[in-house]
């Protein structure tokens, strides 16, 4: 698989990744819980003070001025590394795992993307009481982590995840088999660092990105 082409590069200042190379085995999917731009994000990882907390590569989502709907937007490389799962130590304790460093290990991808949804009459907003055209929520069948609509991945970053999927899955030979329930739970093979593809939900019961999206699994399960 060929290097995705609709990549635009938006390098974070050095100080806010590890420019150290590690073997790479998992491939873990998150959402930003923010505003359809990667750019605008990148930004703002240059901008705060917490440290070297981010993902090589963000994915845009539509209505933003600076960035197309599905452009990948690469802060450093995915040889490098930064901080982007949160997991303490009590969650290894706790599944009887030893201890690891995983965002060593693992590339992140963050989706730009509103996360869970609330529905006021006709209408839907995110947590900051935006409103979200009803055209972009995602209905799923059952609640997930207590909410039924979701601000909806649009079809251009799924793609765009699926390339950078195929691409890595290539480069550095990490499997991309399809299983629900360790992509959307806590469990050992995550916390072990077997090879695959994760969420950050399968690491920390309190994260819910990314969420079952019925579009998104359909392409997972297809690759």
């Amino acid at each position: 698989m060929k290097l995705p082409s609709n990549i635009k590069q938006a390098p974070l200042n050095k100080d806010e990744f590890f420019q150290e190379e590690h073997e790479k085995t998992q491939i873990v999917l998150h959402h930003t819980a923010g505003n359809a731009s990667g750019v605008a994000t990148a930004k703002a990882w240059d901008a705060d003070k917490r440290g070297r907390i981010a993902t090589c590569v963000l994915i845009s989502g539509k209505g933003a001025k600076n960035t197309a709907d599905g452009e990948i937007v690469q802060v450093f490389s995915s040889k490098y590394w930064a901080y982007h799962l949160g997991i303490k130590q009590e969650v290894f304790k706790a599944y009887k795992v030893p201890a690891k460093v995983l965002d060593k290990t693992s590339i992140g991808i963050e989706i730009c993307n509103w996360g869970p949804l609330e529905k006021v009459g006709d209408r839907f907003y995110n947590y900051v009481d935006q409103e979200v055209k009803a055209e972009d929520v995602c209905v799923l069948d059952k609640p997930y982590k207590g909410f039924i609509y979701w601000h909806a991945y649009t079809e251009a970053q799924i793609e765009s995840v699926r390339q950078l999927l195929l691409y890595w899955k290539g480069l550095y030979n990490i499997p991309l088999d399809f299983d629900y329930a360790k992509m959307f739970s806590v469990n050992t093979d995550a916390l072990k660092n077997v090879p695959g593809i994760y969420t950050h939900n399968s690491y920390r019961k309190d994260k819910m990105d990314i969420y079952p999206c019925p579009k998104m699994i359909a392409m997972l399960k297809n690759l």
